[in-house]
């Protein structure tokens, strides 16, 4: 399915991204614009594209696939959406890092704690976690189940938590509330 130039009155819902139709609705573009609100713009197949400078406009012409319109639309979403606060940062001494505060870890939970800090909001396999913390050789379960709970505690006064994924791995996100 596709949208063509005579369903552009009636646009699919893109959760928050105006269609605009280029150059018809310039007032609009610039009103939403100015607004600082995510704005896809339809052109015609024989338009040319304008100029695009705002990281919140995007263009598409028309006919357009519904998935085109969908991964556009999330694309302008995700740049109008807030920046997410840094994550600390883990130096060569051990030292998580967030602002002023800060916790010491040990060498091993350091070793275990970095894959989870590259890839924050993400699950990352055991056999990853394991290999980082013990690269000359795995030790049993119930050791790297240890280093994990302590590590929980370690963590927790900087608002980190470890969450276990069951039959896959651990994944580190910022405490809710």
């Amino acid at each position: 399915m596709s949208i063509t130039t005579d369903e552009v009155d009636q646009p699919p819902d893109l959760g928050g991204v105006t269609l605009v139709h280029w150059p018809r609705q310039e007032g609009l573009r610039n009103e939403l614009a100015g607004a600082r609100r995510p704005r896809l713009l339809l052109l015609d197949a024989a338009q040319a594209p304008p100029l695009v400078w705002d990281e919140l406009e995007d263009w598409v012409r028309l006919p357009a696939d519904d998935d085109e319109l969908r991964v556009r639309a999330d694309t302008l979403r995700r740049r109008a959406a807030p920046p997410s606060p840094p994550w600390p940062v883990l130096d060569a001494d051990g030292i998580l890092r967030e602002g002023s505060r800060w916790v010491a870890i040990p060498p091993i939970e350091a070793r275990i704690l970095a894959p989870l800090l590259h890839r924050p909001g993400q699950v990352v396999p055991r056999r990853e976690v394991v290999e980082s913390g013990w690269p000359g050789g795995a030790p049993n379960s119930r050791l790297l189940d240890r280093r994990i709970m302590m590590l929980r505690g370690r963590i927790e006064p900087l608002g980190l938590v470890i969450r276990t994924v069951r039959g896959r791995g651990f994944l580190l996100e910022r405490a809710s509330g």
